[in-house]
């Protein structure tokens, strides 16, 4: 592999590091250090020879010899801040010495060589979120504050959880909720761009009529936002009537057409079939059900694009036989524009790991393809998804993701991130695979693990006010608007509590948690 300069047509000899090839990190501070070295030299052979009378042969034969410096291994400090200085030093020096050179050569050329320290610091100093974002070099790292075994770790975990979830809390403190409360009538409303969207079948009747009588008694009926509702085959006249009769809200039924959400004609069915079989040896939930991948790979990047829901920025997402414990007396749909964020969650877990093996390798080969690593987000949820203590087998088996994933059946979400440049190539990508079918990769870890990469953190919002449960799992604050939960109880049975990620996303990403409840 080789790399252009900026600013330079010309490949560099140097190689790149590699993110699949976990070299040794004096290697890429070698690797780094040389691309820069080299290029600082093409430029002052450049001026040299645009005024040879002007630059002395002794300061460019002394530069050479110092080219042979990027193949050693060199301590830290010199590599970090001596040989930096010693380049910079050069190009005063080579300013001085020069009085009649073209100055677009050097602005130019200093540009570049800034470029190329900028991304030698990137990938000598790692974030102390664990993450080196430089190019063709995108690499996470879970940087742990915490010691112990497994079941140490969740013990620590279940004690932060059972803490934050025990404080008594009211309401989002970071926006003016005055202004957003219910209005006398919701006719007179004037509404974010939004809608709740429900995917579900003719046959689901009677659960989604459990999930819309608290939904509406919770919320919509005081917003009256409108529904949207998708099926993969048309609404029955019987299914419409009774969703109808639920609601004053506007009502929209969708047919998903064929060829968004069948299976793309690409996949190898041989592959596929053995991949099936193999992973429901593994006793992995809907491993041969051809509908739940069609399903997965619909949400994870093609639903906010249909027509249908091309007209709203955000959405609601329920589904049948959940419940909502909390009277909710603010428009969440306002919360989230007014303070600019863009997705709402109400619990995190870890997800089935022989179903996303590859999903987090597949995203670093994306990320470290020529200028894709400018698609991760400084402010990332990188130790989120790199989590390793609490069940470190799952990373041992899908490349160091911790599978940790918003739960899909709730959340509110503004669909142009789905829409932007960075979410979208990299969905390209991740349908190039085929795996939504030959693994059985959720829509719930695609959607988690492109918003813990490509968003900042700060604009990822817990719901702690909003009680809500799916079967087994429920978040039920501590706050007098919910009613019907046990407060603070993660799981039904009491034997799932290792599948809660939410202690890590409180530990390593949210900076400030007294600042919002």
């Amino acid at each position: 592999m080789t790399h252009l300069c900026p600013g330079n047509n010309n490949a560099l000899s140097t190689p790149v590091f590699d993110a699949s090839a976990h070299s040794a990190p004096h290697t890429r501070w070698c690797l780094s250090l040389g691309a820069c070295c080299t290029h600082t030299f093409s430029t002052m052979k450049q001026i040299y020879s645009h005024s040879p009378n002007h630059f002395p042969s002794s300061l460019y034969k002394r530069f050479s010899a110092m080219i042979l410096l990027r193949s050693f291994r060199l301590p830290k400090l010199v590599v970090k801040l001596i040989l930096p200085f010693v380049l910079a030093l050069l190009l005063v020096v080579t300013v001085f010495y020069t009085t009649d050179v073209d100055t677009l050569i050097i602005d130019t050329k200093y540009m570049s060589i800034v470029s190329l320290l900028d991304s030698t610091k990137a990938t000598l100093r790692p974030s102390k979120s664990g993450a080196i974002i430089a190019p063709q070099n995108v690499q996470l790292t879970f940087n742990p504050m915490k010691k112990g075994s497994p079941k140490e770790i969740l013990a620590q975990n279940q004690k932060v959880y059972d803490a934050v979830l025990a404080q008594k809390i009211h309401e989002p403190k970071d926006f003016d909720i005055e202004s957003i409360r219910p209005p006398k009538d919701p006719l007179d409303y004037v509404r974010e761009n939004a809608t709740i969207i429900a995917l579900v079948r003719n046959n689901e009747i009677a659960g989604i009529k459990r999930t819309l009588r608290q939904f509406e008694q919770s919320f919509n009926a005081k917003f009256q936002y409108p529904y949207t509702f998708l099926n993969d085959e048309p609404f029955t006249d019987t299914f419409k009537e009774k969703i109808r009769s639920f609601t004053q809200a506007e009502v929209e039924f969708v047919h998903i057409p064929a060829e968004i959400w069948n299976k793309p004609a690409s996949i190898d069915r041989q592959r596929e079939r053995e991949a099936m079989e193999q992973l429901a040896k593994e006793d992995v939930a809907y491993a041969q059900k051809e509908s739940y991948h069609n399903m997965c790979r619909f949400y994870s990047g093609n639903f906010q694009d249909l027509p249908a829901l091309q007209k709203y920025k955000y959405y609601w997402r329920i589904e049948p036989n959940v419940r909502f414990y909390t009277n909710l007396n603010y428009d969440v749909f306002k919360y989230l524009a007014g303070t600019k964020k863009l997705y709402g969650f109400t619990i995190n877990l870890y997800d089935i790991r022989q179903s996303v093996r590859t999903l987090l390798p597949e995203t670093l080969l994306f990320l470290n393809k020529g200028e894709n690593y400018k698609y991760v987000n400084k402010n990332g949820a990188f130790q989120w998804i790199t989590e390793n203590q609490q069940n470190p087998k799952i990373a041992e088996e899908t490349g160091g993701y911790s599978t940790c994933h918003f739960w899909l059946n709730f959340e509110i979400a503004d669909m142009d991130f789905y829409r932007g440049e960075a979410y979208s190539n990299w969905f390209k990508h991740l349908e190039s695979t085929g795996k939504f079918y030959y693994e059985r990769w959720g829509d719930a870890p695609v959607h988690s693990l492109g918003l813990a990469l490509f968003a900042d953190k700060l604009k990822l919002h817990w719901f702690r006010d909003i009680g809500y449960y799916h079967m087994p799992y429920t978040n039920c604050p501590n706050n007098d608007n919910t009613k019907g939960c046990n407060k603070g109880k993660f799981d039904d049975s009491g034997h799932n509590l290792d599948q809660n990620c939410m202690a890590t996303w409180i530990d390593y990403e949210m900076e400030n948690l007294g600042a919002i409840y």
